[in-house]
């Protein structure tokens, strides 16, 4: 199955309690969440009048959008909450556009941020072309796209400033009596209750919790990405391509394409951005090639814009014109910076280890066919601060999140191998 066979935003039964959603239709108002919605008034019970969280002291290692999901819930129900990022200058302008799911809608309501949502960018169908550019099928399939970076800064902002910790670098975590240590590159340590790592597909605390068994597995493919102003993209690839959720299959291959909001969250016409994704198949040896950026160092999962090697680009845009429909063809290559993702598999014997936990991508690596990244951190920010708030045994409740949250993520690692059997 591919992702053009099944709505980015449905979710099979299997991987949630409630029943199958498709979401386009219904993001913005959807009842039967009372298991996300106990509100924050009890929240605020367990902060005193001048801010001070009384709970445990946690740590969260990892500051993308699945750290400050985290860290801002359990924030709000009264822990002591710091979130440790290893970049110096902050991340935004590092994300793409996201399909919203159900728990991403969850959670921007938690936090009373609903226009946040609002301010999604809507495809009013999906369309499939051919390589001469017609189309070949259509389905009206309304969909919303949120910004990544949007998220971040309104999540951002909702953490104090001191709680955020930019420029540590965390190379270890140990377990330590009751509780557990990050080590950071500087040489300095902290310790704290509960250690949460939330530092992505390459974890350092990852180690700490699954051991030798902690490698993502290559699965044989990379993504390039674009994010390129709506302006910049000629005008017939965008007749056909803007407020459309667009995709081409070739053997091996798939790119699609959708607008998102634009860099300062603007979702009118002349402020958005298109959002272009092409998987595209690589030998371990071409990879080798492909992830080496312009000062000739390997990166292990990806190449940020503006650092992949000017040849490297050359070749993906001369195959661009060769290969692609020419409105896509016309949209990447209206992007002066690509940008590139190797795809990994990769599924923890364990989310948990005396005080340290994982979520997100530290946990599970499922493939972006899914669409389902940004939600499954979402989802387990929201088992954490269930299972933590309130408990007596940490331990205990550590183990009630790994319960829970386990099955969810193997079966999204799962789904998201077979949607890119076709590109294996």
């Amino acid at each position: 199955m591919t992702a053009a066979a099944r709505p980015a935003g449905c979710r099979p039964a299997h991987l949630a309690r409630r029943r199958p959603t498709c979401l386009p239709d219904r993001t913005m108002h959807r009842p039967g969440l009372d298991r996300y919605s106990d509100g924050l008034l009890a929240a605020a019970a367990r902060i005193d009048p001048e801010g001070k969280a009384l709970g445990p002291r946690i740590l969260v290692v990892g500051g993308s959008i699945g750290g400050l999901f985290a860290a801002v819930l359990l924030h709000r129900a009264g822990f002591d909450v710091t979130v440790t990022e290893r970049s110096r200058h902050g991340l935004e302008g590092r994300g793409a556009g996201l399909v919203a799911q159900e728990e991403v809608f969850a959670i921007l309501r938690e936090v009373g941020f609903e226009h946040v949502a609002r301010m999604g960018v809507v495809a009013r169908e999906r369309i499939y072309l051919d390589q001469a550019g017609g189309i070949i099928h259509r389905q009206q399939m309304p969909q919303a796209q949120l910004s990544w970076d949007l998220l971040f800064r309104s999540f951002r902002e909702l953490l104090p400033a001191e709680r955020y910790q930019t420029g540590q670098q965390a190379v270890a975590v140990e377990r330590e009596g009751d509780g557990a240590r990050v080590l950071y590159a500087d040489g300095s340590a902290e310790q704290a209750d509960i250690v949460i790592g939330a530092d992505g597909i390459g974890s350092v605390v990852r180690t700490a919790v699954a051991g030798g068994s902690s490698r993502p597995a290559y699965v044989g493919y990379a993504t390039w990405r674009g994010l390129v102003p709506e302006s910049a993209v000629p005008r017939s690839a965008a007749h056909q391509l803007f407020d459309r959720f667009a995709f081409y299959e070739m053997p091996q291959s798939q790119i699609l394409g959708y607008l998102v909001a634009g860099a300062d969250g603007g979702i009118e016409k002349g402020r958005r951005r298109y959002n272009w994704v092409w998987y595209r198949h690589y030998s371990a040896d071409a990879l080798e090639a492909v992830l080496t950026d312009i000062d000739g160092e390997r990166r292990p999962f990806s190449v940020a814009p503006g650092r992949v090697r000017p040849e490297m680009v050359a070749e993906m845009r001369g195959d661009a014109e060769r290969l692609l429909p020419p409105s896509f063809a016309a949209a990447v290559l209206a992007e002066q910076q690509p940008f590139l993702h190797a795809i990994f598999d990769y599924a923890p014997p364990r989310m948990v280890a005396g005080r340290i936990a994982l979520m997100g991508d530290a946990a599970f690596v499922a493939r972006p066919h899914t669409a389902m990244g940004v939600a499954k951190a979402a989802g387990d920010a929201f088992a954490l601060r269930d299972a933590l708030r309130g408990a007596s045994d940490l331990d205990a409740a550590l183990e009630a999140y790994e319960a829970e949250r386990a099955p969810v993520g193997r079966s999204i690692v799962a789904y998201g191998k077979r949607l890119g059997q076709s590109l294996d």
